[in-house]
């Protein structure tokens, strides 16, 4: 039985599924205004290891994901530009482009990280419609109120605002600078749909005039449209928590007048060097950074998979360079099985199964899971461990299959490569990053990955 750890009551529990053998699956998309970075992608990898498991299980899935192309303004709180608009503007090209261009970038992302597609890609533009319904309804309801600027969701109205979160309003309240918006009835009240101004950019006709969505009520009108009133499972990130899961929830509820989700999900931030991952602080990386850096994106996916997705997970070079080394050792480990036309004792086969099977149900424990993986390939090579080892690969992704002898190399590793290695290891002694990485990207250049030791450093061909 899959136990999961439910953000909303803090504890884990069991998964039972509202229809039957299906679950009912929303995940919180991208904003397709720029390159998602690793830490975005991270967010990814964990929904993909929860459908995985879920299939793994024999559970059918009904998934939606969204896709964030209109209505995410620069500020959580109602302000600034639409993310869409301003890149549209700073690149020269209509909004419709620019979502164009980072879906597609986005999906190959994807192929490249072995993550699947939930069932359903739901455009935020591509509905509207349903949008604007639900806002009218909101109103109807009383749990709305129209200023100059917008339609507002009245948080007075919905006392449980602040469950998922269980964050005090009052103490947010009073440490925030002063309210821009005075015609609020709270400051915390959030915008269902914004008026536009004559020359924005990005706007549709409403019973309000001329305007577009707010960022929160895409994911309960695209949710209530493909999965129902009340659906299994809602991910994110932990970033979502404080404000666009505790919005979605109290729109969702104030107008089904019931509980709209069983169990919310979300994966940790990843950090960099130990501190914040940001645009803003120019310490991200894409997918194709990494691989110019000589790293296998499936590599970046064994990183992810080596800490629980409730754990913030620190992202360095010397990290990646480890999980690399670690991974092209797992496939030439497995080789020997693949191999092998020797059999295995079913009690041996079934023991590691059953462990593998505990660690990834109890909260997708997936760093556990992996751990049975190694010590099952120090077994007596059998091809029957390798045929095993393909079904954990159902949870894991990493292409096990195409598991190979070790790389053949018997050149010595050239004495500029060590030099520059050696420069390295100075300049990180001295605590001189730039420099490290720097010299880091010349040993690449010369096909050479290298590894902190407790010696000092090992040389690599990629």
């Amino acid at each position: 039985m899959l136990k999961v750890y439910n953000t909303l009551t803090r504890q884990k529990e069991e998964l039972c599924p509202l229809k039957g053998n299906t679950v009912t699956m929303y995940s919180c998309g991208p904003t397709v205004y720029n390159y998602a970075h690793i830490g975005n992608l991270r967010t990814y990898v964990f929904m993909d290891m929860l459908r995985r498991v879920l299939r793994y299980d024999g559970y059918k899935i009904k998934g939606v994901m969204n896709i964030t192309d209109v209505g995410h303004l620069l500020s959580d709180g109602d302000d600034g530009e639409d993310k869409m608009a301003k890149a549209a503007k700073e690149q020269k090209k209509s909004p419709q482009e620019i979502a164009a261009y980072y879906t597609d970038v986005f999906f190959k992302d994807f192929a490249r990280l072995n993550i699947g597609r939930p069932e359903v890609i739901a455009k935020a533009t591509d509905h509207i419609d349903e949008m604007i319904a639900y806002v009218q309804d909101l109103l109807q309801k009383g749990y709305a109120y129209e200023t100059s600027d917008g339609i507002y969701f009245d948080i007075g109205k919905f006392p449980a605002y602040g469950k998922l979160s269980r964050l005090n309003l009052d103490d947010q309240i009073a440490g925030a600078r002063v309210e821009v918006n005075a015609e609020k009835r709270h400051p915390a009240d959030f915008a269902l749909w914004k008026k536009a101004e004559k020359n924005h950019i990005m706007q549709w006709p409403s019973p309000w005039g001329m305007g577009y969505p707010g960022w929160h009520i895409e994911c309960s009108a695209m949710s209530r449209k493909y999965l129902g009133v009340t659906f299994d499972i809602h991910t994110g990130g932990v970033d979502h928590i404080p404000v666009h899961h505790e919005n979605e929830i109290a729109q969702s509820e104030a107008r089904e007048g019931c509980r709209t989700v069983n169990v919310w999900m979300h994966g940790e931030f990843m950090l960099v060097d130990g501190g914040k991952m940001s645009k803003s602080l120019g310490n991200t990386y894409t997918i194709d950074q990494l691989h110019a850096r000589g790293y296998d994106p499936l590599a970046f996916r064994y990183f992810c998979l080596n800490a629980h997705y409730r754990k913030k997970l620190n992202f360095t070079f010397e990290g990646m360079d480890a999980a690399q080394t670690a991974y092209d050792r797992l496939l030439e480990a497995l080789y020997k099985h693949k191999q092998s036309a020797e059999d295995c004792d079913e009690s041996v086969l079934q023991s590691y199964k059953d462990r593998f099977d505990a660690a990834v149900n109890d909260d997708l424990n997936l760093p556990l899971a992996l751990g049975v993986l190694w010590t099952m390939t120090k077994e007596k090579p059998s091809h029957k461990l390798y045929a095993l080892a393909l079904e954990f690969d159902k949870v894991l992704g990493l292409n096990l299959h195409t598991a190979h002898p070790p790389k053949e190399d018997d050149a010595p590793v050239p004495a500029e490569a060590i030099a520059l290695a050696e420069q390295r290891l100075a300049a990180r002694k001295n605590k001189d990053w730039a420099e490290s990485d720097r010299l880091r990207d010349a040993i690449a250049a010369l096909g050479y990955t290298v590894a902190d030791t407790k010696e000092g450093f090992s040389l690599h061909k990629k």
